[in-house]
């Protein structure tokens, strides 16, 4: 189930809406043949290899083989879960999204009401700032000008401990909100408190630009701790989430780079220099989902860090949750920092011009990969070639098949003169039309791939299923696709597969129905039906000689041999006469 969200609600905005026209919104589409086509947003492409088709109302791209119904698009180029993405569904075909079990009990409400506390809490500490001079003369210090300011929303967390309490927690139901939130905390004796006191405010927005969480930084360098985040809420995700990220994306509507940064005022400092790119990961190390959002926003990422021990282990686990997202067309790159610098001072030093002169210098990710892994090895000998050969086949093993993964291969066997044997990791297959003269499918997932083609073809199978018997894989999900559809007239393709969204079955459909079915219709519709009449053949031949050999044993008995003389004259079906 998918959360309070009916699945019978599901059927009828994925009917309601035509994937064409929510993927041109944001995606420029161009008419080719029956489908339409474009540079995937996914990954960077210059041949288009993106297609929308309005029969399947599917998407699939077969450079980097995203695919899936609207629903799926909006979750992967917006960043939405799946109840925000259904919601925004909903309002642009004007229905309103039900809940099972009453609205009063839906996680959805309580989400919308946290939203609104936060915003209100965002407000609140932007006008506490123009009354506080300390905090004021440290925003001068830090050379942040009013605009800044006024841009990131940036406000004061004034001293006392019921500050925010006192302005937005008005009701019981109210304070539990600023509990889940993260606004206030719980001494041993269960009384509550403000979380942020004394400090300068940021808000955390999410990819819609809602305010999820709070980042909180004090005046004095000595106080503990220096930056204070929320804490985990159902809203907020710190391994997920990215300072500004949202910022960014208001600022470059085409984004060829993004800089990773690790505190707040960096990001601020490049900002209001004129480089509105940096984001800022959030009291945490980088996360494989920061490194996916970072990508999926630009096609080259810079991690920039401290030159210390303490930034080099940041910058590699970084590469570490870089690596399996590094996809043909993206690429990673590293800028260490002078001791005792930061982005903020060497932008002042330096000026907008300086600091982009060192993003164009920034090391490579291969170049910081074989360095860093043979800095200690003696690879004047036998022994220390050997020795990075065993440390960096691990890594190349998690890259994505592709150029980048074959170049580092052999840049290891060229640094080492071990052959790059390589563990790859499962990779996924990206389905693309079949050539002349490739392996046929198996019957069951020709099936399978026709049916899905054209859903509308289940009216025309006879039940109960004949092919039932047959004991190959696939078999009891394509009687079960037959009734889903026989149960859902003119149902098209991706809701077909949308009930499958939680189920293991689930990747394969997805890849099936993203194959490219050659034919017309009625050539679709006559392989479909002789695909069945052969899969009812091959069960029948097997059962008729299974019952075979068991009369060469000894008799059969009446029920046994009423079957066999069934199965001596049967005949596979036929497709019907259009």
């Amino acid at each position: 189930m998918r959360g309070r969200i009916p699945d019978s609600f599901i059927d009828e905005l994925l009917v309601r809406v035509d994937i064409v026209d929510v993927i041109e919104r944001r995606v420029p589409l161009k008419k080719a043949g029956r489908e339409w086509t474009a540079c995937c947003p996914f990954h960077n492409e210059r041949t288009p290899s993106f297609y929308v088709s309005p029969t399947k109302q599917f998407f699939h791209c077969f450079g980097c083989g995203a695919h899936g119904s609207a629903i799926k698009f909006l979750m992967d180029y917006e960043r939405l879960e799946f109840p925000d993405a259904v919601e925004e569904l909903a309002q642009s075909v004007g229905l309103k999204v039900p809940r099972e079990g009453g609205n009063e009990a839906a996680p959805r409400e309580d989400k919308t009401d946290l939203y609104a506390l936060l915003d209100a809490a965002a407000q609140w500490y932007e006008n506490e700032l123009p009354g506080h001079t300390d905090a004021q003369a440290y925003c001068k210090k830090r050379g942040l000008d009013a605009e800044t300011i006024r841009r990131l929303h940036i406000g004061w967390a004034p001293a006392g401990y019921d500050g925010v309490i006192k302005s937005l927690g008005g009701s019981e139901r109210r304070l539990q909100l600023l509990n889940e939130a993260g606004m206030v905390a719980s001494s041993e004796q269960g009384r509550k408190y403000d979380r942020f006191r004394e400090r300068l405010m940021f808000p955390i927005l999410d990819r819609r630009g809602r305010v999820i969480a709070f980042g909180g930084r004090v005046l004095q360098a000595d106080q503990a701790p220096k930056y204070l985040n929320s804490p985990e809420t159902p809203l907020f995700h710190k391994g997920r989430e990215l300072f500004a990220m949202w910022q960014v994306k208001q600022a470059n509507p085409s984004l060829p780079r993004i800089v990773v940064v690790e505190g707040y005022m960096d990001v601020i400092a490049l900002h209001q220099a004129g480089l509105p790119i940096a984001v800022a990961t959030l009291g945490t190390a980088t996360t494989p989902e920061h490194t996916e959002v970072l990508f999926r926003a630009a096609p080259d990422v810079v991690f920039c860090f401290d030159g210390d021990r303490a930034g080099r282990a940041a910058a590699w686990k970084a590469l570490e949750s870089a690596l399996p997202r590094l996809r043909d067309g993206r690429q990673a790159y590293f800028l260490f920092l002078p001791d005792g610098e930061d982005p903020d001072s060497l932008i002042r030093k330096e000026g907008k011009e300086g600091f982009e002169k060192r993003l164009k210098a920034a090391t490579p990710l291969s170049e910081y990969f074989f360095g860093e892994l043979s800095h200690d090895v003696e690879m004047g000998s036998l022994d220390g070639r050997a020795r990075l050969a065993e440390r960096a086949r691990p890594h190349i093993a998690k890259l994505p098949d592709g150029a980048f993964r074959d170049l580092m291969a052999q840049e290891l066997e060229k640094r080492s003169g071990a052959r790059a044997i390589l563990a790859a990791e499962p990779a996924p297959q990206h389905t693309a039309p079949r050539p002349a003269g490739a392996p046929q499918r198996s019957l069951v997932r020709s099936a399978i791939a026709l049916l899905l083609a054209q859903p509308g073809l289940a009216d025309e199978v006879e039940r109960p299923y004949r092919f039932l018997s047959l004991d190959k894989p696939g078999i009891g999900l394509l009687a079960e696709l037959l009734d889903q559809a026989r149960a859902r007239p003119g149902i098209n393709p991706a809701l077909l597969i949308e009930h499958y969204a939680e189920r293991p079955e689930y990747p394969a459909l997805q890849k099936l129905i993203a194959v490219t079915v050659v034919g017309e219709p009625e050539t679709q519709r006559i392989e479909f039906f002789d695909a069945l009449t052969r899969m009812e053949q091959q069960a029948t031949a097997l059962r008729r000689v299974a019952l075979q050999i068991k009369m060469s044993q000894g008799p059969l008995d009446s029920a046994e041999k009423a079957e066999l003389r069934e199965l001596l004259a049967a005949r596979g079906p036929r497709a019907p006469s259009a």
